[in-house]
């Protein structure tokens, strides 16, 4: 089949879309289904993303049976529902034994049971049958996959199948294998599924990016630890590039067209030997047929009404947090949320216009793909600036366990150990013990963090119960005053969280997802801040426009459902890299509330 796509061309009978939230992959995998299906293909879609809009895409219910598209002649669609998917794997789990074991322990089966790790494997194991299952497929000519296993999911299926009584001997650490310990009866199947991904004629990932540095470096990441498990066949799609066509007669938008070109020239070199495909940013909302016929073609786009006159947007401007913040003198400020929504710039601008007032404050990350010197680029006297290195961190981790509980172990038991320990949770771990030296800051000055623990790691840390409830037991009945790492985060008087996502319907999804974990780990958020908002600026051009008029839904989600504080951050002309920049980022400094030209003293 010939396309305007070359992920697209000559396509295996398996497609998995791939990336962060916002990118854009259902609306590329629900078009692509599309096209397939319109060229004569029998056609299943399948969805395994926890925030799934299938269902919203075609204006239908779908949900967890194979629905027919009655729109789309050869289409169908399933939406797996990861979080059913894991409470009957817990209840598959945990039913057995309950009401033979003691509460307590059935109690920590579950808690065990309850993180991320369950969720990934638990939806891998619903659609493992339609990647080795011929019969169950048999009525499709090509499967449609919005989300593909991560490379952690893959990671965690390739480790040795020992591991049930070893975790139940207590001789692994805190990890994520515990969903694990049912798993060995399907192992077979899932080496057959993770073969299926990993042989080129039958399947094709393709990366989704938006032309953004902070989204094409993960997305660089994501490729490499693909290719090192084997799934080599990769394609990349860039998506949501504005045009060149819509930057007439307005700065704004001719300055996102030069910094998104400056970004594919300068994308990581990994990426260069990928097939890639540049999608053009669309005016209009990707739902519907007509949308999706329009999202893949190089066809002129859909004309559009102009939009109406944008009413002014009541939410506050990121400089009234920084206010109540700095009200406290000191305390532990934690931005988290998916990647690409600038985390790192605004932690950054938080921490310098923290430091402007004079107030101390140290500002750190994880994230491998941060460059905090480069976003700075300069320096304040109150401020000081730390990167944690995941690896040099997890290999310090290991190294304590293997030297603690790994010298008590025979050499079997020393196997499995260095197994537990190369599980991909053992990072997130290793980061938050070192986050956890850097926590203690928190009672004499500012510690603004990047990249915080998300709340999988949390429940992993506490629920589970690993370090908090052994250092209370360790203190007995005494009357020794003690603090965690987790009491500091639960405790709003020391700990401020700021959810960042940006005015789009996967972005707020994927953040509401967060804040639930975060609640199941007794942290409730403090705000959320929208970044990159183009209904919170001035535009001239009809494509962004109206852009900005779709996002007033997504704000309003957010305002009425979620947030009980929020800021608004406007898309800027100018990347907000460098102190100046910054502050005024952070100190207030925004442009007014999008009311065009011709319109002004109207609404």
């Amino acid at each position: 089949m010939s396309s305007d796509c070359k992920f697209l061309d000559q396509a295996p009978r398996f497609l998995f879309f791939t990336g962060k939230g916002g990118v854009g992959k259902t609306s590329i995998a629900c078009a692509s289904a599309v096209k397939l299906a319109d060229a004569g293909r029998r056609v299943l879609l399948v969805s395994t993303d926890p925030a799934s809009n299938v269902g919203q895409v075609f204006g239908i219910a779908i949900g967890n049976q194979i629905t027919a598209i009655p729109a789309v002649s050869g289409l169908a669609a399933l939406e797996i529902d990861p979080q059913a998917a894991a409470q009957a794997y817990r209840d598959r789990i945990v039913g057995p034994v309950r009401g033979v074991l003691p509460d307590s322990i059935v109690k920590g089966i579950e808690e065990q049971l309850s993180g991320a790790c369950t969720t990934e494997i638990a939806a891998f194991d619903e659609f493992t049958a339609l990647l080795t299952d011929s019969a169950l497929t048999a009525g499709y000519d090509q499967i449609v996959f919005d989300t593909a296993p991560t490379g952690h999911t893959i990671r965690l299926l390739q480790l040795p199948g020992a591991w049930s009584g070893f975790l139940e001997q207590g001789k692994g650490d805190a990890s994520c294998l515990g969903p694990l310990a049912g798993l060995e009866k399907q192992r077979s199947q899932y080496k057959a599924a993770v073969d299926a991904l990993a042989d080129p004629q039958r399947s094709r990932l393709i990366l989704v990016a938006r032309a953004q540095p902070s989204t094409l470096r993960e997305v660089a990441r994501t490729h490499e630890e693909l290719d090192a498990i084997g799934l080599t066949q990769q394609y990349l799609a860039i998506n949501g590039i504005l045009p060149e066509s819509a930057t007439a007669q307005d700065p704004l938008a001719n300055a996102i067209y030069q910094r998104e070109q400056h970004a594919l020239a300068d994308m990581p070199a990994a990426l260069n030997s990928l097939p890639m495909d540049r999608i053009a940013l669309k005016p209009f909302n990707l739902v519907g047929l007509t949308a999706l016929r329009q999202l893949l073609s190089n066809a002129a786009p859909l004309a559009m009404p102009d939009s109406e006159v944008m009413p002014a947007l009541p939410a506050a401007n990121l400089s009234t947090l920084v206010d109540e913040i700095a009200a406290d003198g000191h305390g532990l400020v934690m931005l988290m949320g998916k990647g690409g929504v600038g985390k790192t710039t605004l932690a950054a601008g938080l921490a310098v216009e923290l430091a402007r007032r004079g107030l101390p404050v140290h500002l750190t990350t994880s994230d491998p793909a941060a460059n905090l010197t480069d976003t700075l680029n300069g320096a304040l006297p109150d401020l000081t600036v730390s990167k944690i290195d995941p690896h040099a961190e997890t290999e310090r981790y290991r190294q304590h366990v293997l030297s603690t509980k790994g010298a008590k172990l025979d050499e079997q038991g020393r196997a499995l150990l260095e197994e537990d320990l190369r599980s991909p949770c053992t990072e997130e771990i290793a980061v938050f013990q070192a986050f956890s030296r850097i926590i203690r800051e928190a009672g004499k000055k500012f510690v603004v963090m990047d990249t915080a623990p998300t709340g999988h790691t949390l429940l992993l840390l506490d629920a589970t119960g690993a370090y908090h409830r052994e250092v209370a037991r360790q203190m007995g009945d005494s009357k020794t005053h003690f603090t965690t790492p987790m009491m500091q985060l639960q405790d709003p008087r020391q700990t401020k969280v700021l959810i960042v996502t940006l005015a789009e319907t996967t972005p707020v999804l994927e953040a509401a997802h967060l804040q639930d974990d975060l609640r199941r780990a007794g942290i409730q958020p403090w705000a959320w801040v929208i970044n990159n908002s183009v209904a919170a600026t001035t535009v001239h051009s009809a494509l962004l426009r109206q852009r900005a008029a779709n996002e007033l839904a997504e704000i309003a989600e957010v305002a009425d459902r979620h947030a009980q504080r929020y800021a608004l951050v406007p898309l800027l002309r100018e990347e907000p890299t460098g102190v100046e920049r910054l502050l005024a980022l952070a100190g207030g400094q925004t442009p007014s509330p999008l009311v065009p030209t011709e319109h002004k003293g109207e609404g």
